[in-house]
């Protein structure tokens, strides 16, 4: 089958619930897994539809962006070296698009070195793992994600925290600087909603990275420096409250 007629209909061989079938029944996060490599297609759906995901598989770049669109899903598989629209851009023009930008992306590739990984975050991915891996990896960090994006849906009624200019709201997961909105990453916005909890402390990237991501999150402390720069950059004159702590790492001012 050529590549860029890669779409397969993961769930036929395991019927799942719809939206339509009534209140008491349970509806399967979506996970949207994008590879040109059909056996690895294969081996993701599979996983993720045993762990009880409704999953839906394509092959190309352009096919990915067409089905965010759509019906865009809860979480996105993506790999980084795809034909003609690769990774990186498909995860730019999600996150540069209102109606796709919230998705969860795992960036899913065969390059591991830390230029990649950072590229990748850069973009606005979420997460990140390298080729070769272990399904039962991918899905526990699939699991763990969505399992903080509900938490963050079930805090509407949290108290926003207000800190200087900045006005954030766990449950809205949103950020208002001066009265206008803050367009952040959903790891962005962890990561400031980490630190603003308690202006003044001085956290290592260690501690900041188990509690954006997990304890278990292969990461750099190059990486915790990128996204700490894009969230500076994002809130502009501001920025400067997100200070570095030599020797430490990071506090938001009080």
């Amino acid at each position: 089958m050529p590549t860029t007629s890669l779409i397969l209909s993961c769930a036929e061989p395991y019927p799942v619930p719809t939206k339509t079938r009534g209140p008491q029944e349970p509806i399967r996060p979506r996970v949207l897994v994008v590879d040109d490599e059909e056996d690895l297609l294969e081996l993701v759906r599979y996983n993720l539809t045993k762990d009880g995901y409704d999953v839906e598989c394509v092959g190309t770049g352009e096919q990915a962006l067409a089905s965010a669109r759509a019906n865009p899903p809860d979480l996105i598989v993506l790999d980084l070296m795809l034909p003609a629209v690769d990774g990186l851009e498909v995860c730019r023009r999600l996150k540069a698009d209102p109606k796709t930008r919230d998705i969860l992306i795992v960036m899913l590739t065969a390059k591991s070195e830390e230029r990649d990984m950072i590229t990748g975050l850069e973009r606005g991915a979420d997460d990140y793992i390298a080729k070769p891996f272990s399904p039962r990896i991918l899905s526990a960090r699939v699991k763990a994600m969505l399992r903080r994006e509900e938490a963050h849906r079930r805090d509407e009624q949290e108290t926003t925290i207000d800190v200087h200019e900045l006005s954030i709201h766990p449950g809205r997961h949103e950020v208002m600087l001066a009265g206008e909105p803050v367009d952040l990453t959903y790891t962005e916005f962890a990561l400031l909603h980490f630190l603003a909890k308690r202006p003044g402390w001085a956290y290592t990237r260690t501690q900041i990275v188990d509690a954006v991501k997990g304890s278990d999150y292969p990461v750099t402390e190059r990486s915790v420096d990128v996204q700490v720069a894009g969230l500076r950059r994002k809130l502009g004159d501001f920025g400067h409250y997100v200070e570095t702590v030599r020797g430490v790492g990071y506090r938001l001012r009080k």
